[in-house]
């Protein structure tokens, strides 16, 4: 594995992290003052409706919107719960007739009614954030993480990380967990355990059961809706869950952020403090490493491939489309068109893996390759696509190939895309990405002035913007003579440079009041 760097901007207003592997940025992260991560939140809620149709409640945890708890949420955890409460599968030590009757016991699952009241209090974890105009998705299942282990009091099975393959250590973190384990609840080796002492694992340990005491506490003197116990922000969990041998560095641009870090990594992995790096140059951080760029690049609609094809990513509300094209590519030297083909849709797999996790695109995703008539080909690029995504951190789903080029793929979404953190809609088009033509706006005045010329007294002015005057003084000038001659009167164009292209106003000079139309 490549070594990787993180490179931590603390601007005024937020904090960016990016995460470089091998030379390429895979991933950047935002945080917002004033708009923190709300995932892995522990919150004293109250249960405001119960869905028996959606096997839901809908609970209030002192937030704008009420939180959406699952029925399923309300349950023990299954077998595939992760490490660390994103993502990461865990391979948990149980034998086949315990998976079995687990299995059964899941099948028999009590409806949401039998489970929740209106009105009842319970302690839940936010374990995605609200995105868009849903409320947060929360979980009774509290899992906290810890530098080595995650923590879940809620639960009776512990586990192992399912990236520690080695089989004798896999054993001997079990046996650790047997005996340092609290009194209630299990705890989870996540991947950084591997090799890690006893004691260092019993610090640890110790140290979430304190935690969870803590919020227990908490939870008894509170009597509203609220927060019990805050998620680190994001330098300080980036630390956590991300700072192993793989990182080579991790760069910081803002002093107070350094020292933060620096005391937080001497308490939790002191060994790792030489990889802890202030920045000190003249130039922005992340212009230094090519980020900056980057993020550019990431944001626009059309992103370009190595050969001359090129990818259209157009992201709506319920899906993402990525679109590929060949663009200038038509191969080398003998190449057929089927080659030809193929190589763009493998270059393409390559750019659209990457994009996917840097833009954090998730939910349901549908790529348009070129069509391959030879089934090998679409082997060939559907398993390039599986083999990338195995390196995201989010969970993902592919789909096989359809005789149309068609891959319908779903990525977990844990929250708001790149794009979305970003961008806000255009409120001269709304979000749709266009906007009326100049000649349509020119025609639209002139209807209006037909329609509305008897409310002026005299001749009138029409004020548009310079590129729909360049319209109704060239290729519309006919139709504003004739329009002048059918009303009887004289239309001057006033040319407003501030004014948005689809706007105009009708004004007179004789005391109109002028009335805005768009």
């Amino acid at each position: 594995m490549s070594e990787s760097i993180i490179v931590i901007n603390a601007d005024v207003g937020d904090t960016r992290v990016a995460i470089i592997e091998g030379g390429m940025i895979v991933e950047l992260l935002i945080e917002r003052y004033d708009e923190r991560s709300l995932v892995g939140n522990v919150y004293k809620g109250k249960v405001t409706r119960v869905l028996p149709g959606m096997q839901a409640a809908f609970v209030d945890i002192g937030l704008e919107r009420n939180a959406f708890l699952h029925a399923s949420d309300v349950l023990p955890p299954d077998d595939d719960d992760d490490e660390d409460g994103s993502g990461h599968d865990l391979e948990l030590e149980a034998s086949e007739p315990e998976k079995e009757a687990k299995t059964k016991r899941s099948s028999k699952r009590p409806p949401i009614e039998d489970l929740l009241r209106e009105g009842e209090s319970v302690v839940v974890q936010v374990s995605k954030g609200p995105i868009s105009t849903k409320g947060a998705r929360v979980t009774t299942h509290v899992s906290l993480a810890g530098r080595h282990l995650v923590y879940m009091p809620t639960s009776e099975r512990g586990g192992v990380s399912r990236r520690i393959s080695e089989e004798a250590e896999r054993r001997r973190l079990v046996k650790i967990l047997s005996h340092i384990a609290p009194s209630r609840g299990a705890l989870i080796a996540r991947t950084v355990s591997a090799g890690v002492s006893a004691d260092a694992l019993a610090a640890d340990a110790s140290y979430l059961s304190d935690m969870w005491s803590d919020i227990v506490t908490r939870n008894t003197e509170r009597k509203n809706p609220g927060l019990l116990r805050e998620e680190l922000d994001l330098p300080l969990r980036i630390a956590r869950d991300r700072l192993n041998d793989s990182v080579a560095e991790v760069v910081v641009d803002d002093k107070t952020r350094f020292d933060r870090l620096y005391e937080f990594i001497d308490r939790l992995m002191p060994s790792r403090l030489d990889s802890v790096r202030l920045y000190e140059g003249d130039e922005p951080v992340f212009d230094a490493f090519g980020i900056e760029a980057e993020i550019k690049r990431a944001l626009e609609r059309r992103v370009a491939l190595p050969s001359g094809g090129y990818l259209i990513i157009d992201q709506a509300e319920a899906l993402t489309a990525i679109d590929v094209n060949t663009g200038s590519f038509v191969g080398k030297g003998n190449r057929d068109q089927e080659e030809t083909i193929l190589a763009t849709n493998l270059e393409a797999v390559d750019e659209i893996a990457y994009q996917l996790r840097f833009r954090n695109i998730g939910g349901l995703i549908v790529l348009d390759l070129i069509d391959m008539d030879r089934m090998a080909s679409r082997r060939k690029v559907l398993a390039r696509l599986k083999e990338l995504l195995k390196g995201d951190r989010a969970k993902a789903s592919v789909v096989r190939i359809s005789e149309f080029g068609l891959v319908e793929m779903t990525r977990e979404r844990t929250s708001d895309s790149l794009g979305r953190i970003l961008h806000e809609p255009c409120p001269h088009c709304e979000g749709t990405g266009q906007i009326l033509s100049r000649s349509a706006v020119a025609s639209e005045a002139l209807r209006d002035v037909r329609r509305r010329y008897a409310q002026f007294k005299g001749d009138i002015e029409m004020h548009v913007h310079p590129n729909v005057a360049e319209v109704l003084r060239g290729k519309s000038s006919r139709a504003l003579a004739e329009l002048e001659e059918r009303i009887g009167r004289k239309i001057k164009l006033v040319v407003e440079g501030s004014f948005h292209e689809e706007r105009h106003e009708l004004r007179s000079k004789r005391g109109t009041a002028p009335k805005e139309v768009t």
